[in-house]
């Protein structure tokens, strides 16, 4: 289905980007998949460079399995260094020959067809990202309809990239630019493929820069298959590349690459250490990182409890509690503590988990066994530190990847449960009495990602929000992102901001431009 022993002589005048296109093209580079809800597709199984597919240099591939039938879905190619070379190239040819100097208005207008784009194929997008992820449906239906609405934010805003006229007195005209970087490489997770994809893309776009991309080595396809979109809107060849492979070969690359001037990572905090170290050895790279989370989910006694509850669960267990920011330790005002936790329990045990395109599913599995297997492994942690296991704990099946909701409750704040991320859906539930109290614990973090307030006083909510070392505060609500509102983390949870206007600064510079006047010239 796939070539993987086809080997190519380089020719005597290396041009890479022709190189790709003339050597490439004639390969089988798609195969047709049927999604469990009916959907034929064709799913791209090469690498995105210049607007083409094509194999990777060496034509290895990797497998794609799927978590909720643990079977296999597709090869792809497998990138590798010479494959970022290649890329970089493109990217860096586009963004001196055509994006750079690009009418704004018009960089805005073919993100308002991509975005269009991905609204039309959003069913099929759901589902791809369903049988990669693992995902519900009603999870991935939530990530393509923020995508397409965060893409079209980016759309607007490629015209609104202003600059300043700073008054100096009438000796000097002096003004402020921003420009964009250029070539940005940009390294996105497993648990929201496409979302991450239009985080990244989008202000990179917007500013006029261009992009290498590499996708989770376990879930590739929805990058890969939106980028043909990217082609069909009319972004010029070269502007997006999309590279499948894996972090200490394609992402480290990307990190050390002295044609990348800025580099974007969303994962875990110690690669965004190693990233940060990899990129200020090479060429001093602008670094953003949205890294991990602990985050507090706080339910104050005069909170309503049953809309809390609901809350509490779409923080932890929303995306089967793959979620940065998930609201992984409860804190709860001692007053109705146990009420709390037997409400929390009840709701729990009545989630639907399993088979991602069931319509009634809410967590679908796991990403990947090695993730199952380290949840799992917290769950032992947590009963011989000592905590209560409330309910959940268990592998639900012995095909996918699927775990019970599981709740700890009566926890020590030391416990490794309560300090360490587990990234799955696993939550801890703590009391507190006093707002002192509780500031000290939720504040006690290595993270500073988000954090939640249930409560119907307004003057506490906001005292507390303003306590909190967190870089979003959900009040009487929880994992609730809209495309304006910006995202990031204090602390060891990173450096910069996705979505909404502040977005945009991580993909421009400031030039100061100053004029000296003559007056006798006038």
């Amino acid at each position: 289905m796939l070539a993987s022993s086809l080997r190519f002589k380089k020719p005597a005048l290396f041009n890479p980007v022709l190189y790709v296109a003339r050597f490439y093209s004639h390969l089988p580079l798609s195969v047709p998949i049927k999604l469990p809800n009916g959907i034929v597709y064709e799913q791209p199984t090469g690498l995105f460079i210049n607007n083409e597919f094509v194999p990777s240099r060496q034509s290895k591939t990797f497998e794609v399995i799927s978590p909720s039938t643990e079977e296999e879905i597709t090869h792809v190619y497998e990138a590798r260094e010479d494959d970022v070379d290649i890329a970089v190239e493109a990217a860096k040819k586009a963004f001196n020959s055509t994006w750079k100097t690009a009418d704004p208005a018009e960089r805005g207008k073919v993100l308002y067809k991509l975005a269009n784009l991905i609204e039309k194929n959003a069913e099929t997008l759901a589902g791809i990202e369903s049988l990669d992820n693992g995902k519900s449906l009603f999870c991935a239906r939530g990530d393509v309809a923020l995508s397409a609405n965060y893409i079209r934010s980016c759309a607007g805003w490629a015209d609104k990239i202003y600059g300043r006229l700073i008054e100096t007195g009438s000796s000097h005209f002096s003004y402020s630019r921003r420009e964009p970087l250029g070539v940005c490489g940009q390294i996105i997770p497993w648990n929201f493929p496409l979302l991450m994809w239009s985080w990244k893309i989008g202000p990179a776009l917007a500013t006029g820069n261009t992009i290498v991309l590499k996708p989770a080595e376990a879930t590739p396809l929805s990058a890969l298959y939106v980028s043909q979109l990217v082609k069909e809107a009319g972004i010029p060849a070269g502007v997006v590349n999309i590279l499948p492979g894996y972090g200490k070969i394609v992402g480290e690359r990307i990190s050390r690459h002295p044609n990348i001037k800025k580099i974007a990572f969303t994962g875990s905090t110690a690669t965004g250490r190693h990233i940060m170290k990899a990129a200020a050895e090479s060429n001093l790279k602008k670094v953003t990182l949205e890294l991990g989370g602990k985050s507090p989910n706080i339910v104050f006694a005069d909170a309503d409890i049953e809309k809390a509850v609901s809350n509490i669960i779409m923080g932890i267990f929303y995306n089967s509690g793959e979620v940065c920011c998930a609201g992984s330790r409860v804190y709860v005002q001692d007053t109705v503590y146990d009420k709390v936790v037997q409400a929390f329990k009840e709701s729990s045990e009545k989630l639907k988990v399993g088979n991602p395109f069931d319509e009634s599913t809410f967590q679908g599995a796991q990403t990947s066994q090695v993730q199952l297997e380290k949840i799992l492994s917290y769950v032992d942690i947590g009963k011989k530190e000592g905590a209560k296991l409330v309910t959940g704990g268990e592998r639900i099946g012995e095909k996918g990847f699927f775990i019970k909701p599981t709740i700890f409750a009566d926890v020590k704040e030391d416990m490794r449960i309560v300090k360490e991320e587990i990234f799955g859906p696993i939550v801890t539930v703590s009391k507190f009495s006093t707002v002192d109290e509780l500031i000290e614990m939720a504040n006690d973090s290595e993270y500073g990602l988000a954090a939640g307030i249930h409560t119907i006083d307004i003057n506490k909510a906001i005292d507390v929000s303003n306590r909190l070392t967190a870089g979003t505060v959900w009040i009487n609500t929880y994992n609730d992102f809209h495309q304006n509102v910006p995202f990031g983390g204090f602390n060891q949870s990173g450096i910069g901001r996705e979505m909404g206007a502040e977005a945009l600064d991580n993909y421009t510079q400031v030039k100061a431009v100053r004029i000296k006047i003559d007056p006798k010239q006038v």
